[in-house]
C-alpha cells in the first residue's frame, strides 16, 4: 500500500503531524549549523567592514574587497555540485567548514586590500557550497506538506543567524583579532551538528537547464528584479557596516545600523507574501520597491545612527529583501516545474553578478562623490524596478491571480537547490 502524499495544505485524509524521531532530529541539527555559519557570516562581514575603516583601505577598494565575496559565491554553486558528485555532501560539507574558518581568521593575519579579496572569494566559494549542501539535505527530507514551512524555518534561521553575528561585533574591539577567532570559531562549530546527524547523503538533483534568452521572453520581470535586487543588496550588506564606521558611529551603533534592515526582512516578509497572493505580484513589487527606494532617499534628510535612521533602515530592509522573494515567485509562476530549479539558477547568477557590481560601484561613487552614494545606489537600484513595472503595466496584461502560484520567503543568497522546497503547486 502506497501512503497517500499530503497536499498543499498538509492534508492526507487527515490532519498532518509535524515528523518526530531521526527526520525531526536531522532537519533540525542542519538548520542548528546554518544558523552558525550565517553568524559566522554576520560576524566577518560587520568586523571587516569596520576594520577595512580602521585601516584606511578606502571606500573604492573596500569596495572591491567586498565583491571579493559575492563572487567567490557566483562561482560556488557550480563548484560545490562537482564536489558533491565525486566525493559526496558531508565531506563536501566538512572540506567547506574548514577551509571557511581559516579563511575567516586569515583576515587578521595578513590585512592587505588583495589577501583580504582573495580571502572573501575564498570564502563566499565555501558559503555557496555549504547552504547548496544543507539544501540538497533539506530537499531530501521534505514533504509536499512541509517544503513551504521548512522554506520558511530556513529563511528565519539564516537571516536570524546573520543578524545575530551582526551583533557580536560589540563583543570585542574590532581593531583586534578576537573577533576574527569568533567568526572562524563559530563556522568550525557548525560542523559538529551537521556531521553527528545527517548520516544519510541525499541525491544531488540536476536541475533542467532553461536558457537565459527563453527566460528573457517568458519572465523579463524577475530576471531584471533578480539582477538589481542584487545590485542593491551587494551595496549595502557589502559596504553598510563600512559607511557606518566612515560616518563616526560606535560599535553599537554601527550593528544596530546593519541589523536593522535584517530584522525588517524577517518582520515583513509574510506580509508582503501574503499580499502577493491576493493581488497581481507585479503590483506588490511595484509598491514593495517605491518604498524601498523611499526609505534609502529618506536617510538623506536623517543623521545616520539616528532613531529614525534605525526605523528607514528597519523599513527598507522589509522591502528590499522581499524583492527576490516576489522575483523568484514571479518566475516560478511562469515556468513549469521541471523547469523551476534552472530558472532559479538563472536568477541566482544574475543577482550574484549584481551583487558583484553593487559594492564594486557603491564604493568608487562613494570615493569620487561623497559617502551619500552609498545610498544613491540603493535608490536607484529599486527605481529601475519601478519604471520597469510601470512599463510592463502599459504594455502587458498581468497575470491573474488565479494563476499565481504560492509565495514562499526565500534565503538571502540561497541557491539554486532551494527552489526544491518551494511548495508544488496542487494536481488538477
Amino acid at each position: 500500500m502506497v501512503r497517500p502524499e499530503p497536499d498543499d495544505e498538509g492534508l492526507a485524509g487527515g490532519p498532518w503531524i509535524e515528523p518526530r524521531g531521526d527526520s525531526f532530529g536531522a532537519v533540525r541539527s542542519l538548520l542548528v549549523g546554518v544558523a552558525l555559519v550565517m553568524s559566522c557570516n554576520g560576524l566577518l562581514r560587520i568586523a571587516l567592514g569596520v576594520r577595512a575603516e580602521l585601516e584606511d583601505f578606502g571606500l573604492a577598494v573596500t569596495g572591491i574587497v567586498m565583491a571579493g565575496y559575492f563572487l567567490g559565491f557566483l562561482f560556488g554553486t557550480r563548484a560545490a555540485e562537482h564536489f558533491i558528485a565525486s566525493v559526496g555532501h558531508i565531506r563536501v560539507f566538512a572540506a567547506l567548514s574548514s577551509l571557511g574558518s581559516a579563511a575567516a581568521i586569515l583576515h587578521v593575519v595578513w590585512i592587505h586590500p588583495v589577501s583580504w579579496t582573495l580571502l572573501r572569494f575564498a570564502y563566499g566559494l565555501c558559503l555557496a557550497g555549504i547552504l547548496v549542501t544543507v539544501e540538497s539535505w533539506l530537499n531530501d527530507m521534505a514533504t509536499n506538506a512541509t517544503r513551504g514551512r521548512m522554506l520558511s524555518r530556513y529563511m528565519i534561521v539564516t537571516m536570524g543567524g546573520m543578524g545575530a553575528g551582526q551583533l557580536m561585533l560589540n563583543l570585542a574591539d574590532p581593531g583586534g583579532f578576537k573577533l576574527f577567532i569568533v567568526s572562524s570559531a563559530l563556522i568550525s562549530f557548525a560542523l559538529v551538528p551537521v556531521a553527528l546527524s545527517a548520516s544519510t547523503a541525499p541525491p544531488l538533483v540536476t536541475p533542467e537547464p532553461v536558457s537565459l534568452r527563453a527566460l528573457v521572453k517568458i519572465v523579463p520581470l524577475g530576471l531584471l528584479t533578480a539582477f538589481w535586487v542584487g545590485v542593491s543588496h551587494g551595496c549595502l550588506m557589502g559596504l553598510g557596516a563600512f559607511y557606518a564606521a566612515s560616518e563616526g558611529l560606535s560599535s553599537t551603533r554601527i550593528s544596530l545600523f546593519v541589523v536593522s534592515s535584517m530584522v525588517g526582512s524577517v518582520a515583513f516578509q509574510w506580509l508582503v507574501g501574503s499580499a502577493s497572493d491576493r493581488v497581481p505580484r507585479r503590483y506588490v513589487i511595484l509598491v514593495v520597491a517605491a518604498v524601498a527606494a523611499g526609505s534609502a532617499g529618506l536617510h538623506l534628510l536623517v543623521p545616520v545612527g539616528s532613531a529614525v535612521s534605525l526605523l528607514l533602515m528597519f523599513v527598507h530592509g522589509g522591502s528590499t529583501f522581499p524583492l527576490y522573494s516576489l522575483a523568484v515567485a514571479t518566475t516560478a509562476d511562469s515556468v513549469s516545474a521541471a523547469q523551476l530549479t534552472g530558472a532559479s539558477a538563472s536568477l541566482v547568477r544574475l543577482s550574484g553578478i549584481g551583487a558583484v557590481i553593487g559594492p564594486t560601484l557603491g564604493g568608487v561613487l562613494m570615493s569620487v562623490v561623497a559617502p551619500w552614494a552609498y545610498f544613491g545606489v540603493l535608490i536607484v537600484s529599486h527605481a529601475v524596478i519601478v519604471c520597469y513595472v510601470v512599463y510592463r503595466m502599459f504594455t502587458r496584461p498581468a497575470l491573474p491571480v488565479a494563476k499565481q502560484g504560492r509565495f514562499d520567503p526565500w534565503p538571502v543568497r540561497a541557491s539554486a537547490v532551494a527552489a526544491n522546497l518551494l511548495r508544488r503547486p496542487r494536481l488538477r
